[in-house]
């Protein structure tokens, strides 16, 4: 009797899955009623590395996420020209700290706050950008995983960010929601090849911004538990 052989691809495959599953679950902060006392228990330094892994993995995922939709949808020449172009992405509607300048004037508090309101402003477009990726008749199931993948546990960075912000604080309030600053707009119906490039910008754009998070949350980190580190950022 032949042994069935199974490609190594999908034994890797299935190891890196389990690993992001692992590695993520720490973050599911929320209980059955609602509260977050799952993180709550963890000292701050330990929560903000966990916090950090989960950007790094939801970075990695979106990587992969542009690449898929790429070579599923943008053909070369147009991948060329948006390059050369460079990507648009919308200006967000707060301020967010980018030059060495700027964030050395910023505390380690609102620089965590910057970090939540950039998760915050990402739900909602994530979510509607599943939607219209399952409207598309040839979209791969492996596309269609990631990016539901990332919508979800952008939901966990979000609480994990949330419990850390009460623990830096001490029981102190600061709160903010963006959800309602939505860069889509639902009711509008374009074309497929607007379509596409919609769906292709905020995936880009989503890449870049989960970047901007990682870099925040690893300069907080330096400057909370090994300041000699930050002259990195």
């Amino acid at each position: 009797m032949d042994k069935m052989t199974v490609p190594w691809s999908w034994v890797w495959g299935l190891l890196f899955w389990t690993c992001w599953e692992t590695l993520a679950q720490p973050l599911d902060c929320k209980d059955e009623l609602g509260g977050f006392t799952r993180c709550t228990s963890i000292s701050q330094e330990k929560l903000l590395d966990r916090i950090i892994q989960h950007a790094e993995l939801i970075y990695r995922v979106s990587e992969e996420s542009c690449a898929l939709f790429e070579d599923m949808f943008i053909p070369l020449p147009m991948r060329a020209v948006r390059i050369q172009g460079g990507n648009v992405c919308m200006a967000q509607p707060f301020p967010i700290p980018s030059s060495k300048s700027e964030l050395q004037q910023i505390s380690d508090k609102w620089l965590l706050h910057s970090v939540l309101m950039l998760v915050q402003s990402w739900i909602e477009p994530l979510v509607y950008l599943q939607t219209t990726l399952n409207q598309y008749d040839d979209a791969p199931d492996n596309l269609l995983n990631k990016t539901k993948w990332v919508a979800e546990k952008l939901l966990s960075l979000e609480q994990g960010v949330v419990v850390l912000m009460r623990k830096m604080l001490e029981g102190g309030i600061l709160t903010t929601s963006v959800h309602e600053q939505s860069v889509i707009q639902p009711d509008v119906q374009p074309e497929m090849l607007d379509s596409i490039l919609r769906d292709y910008n905020v995936l880009t754009c989503f890449k870049k911004d989960v970047h901007k998070m990682e870099t925040l949350l690893k300069l907080l980190k330096c400057r909370q538990f090994d300041k000699f580190s930050c002259i990195l950022y």
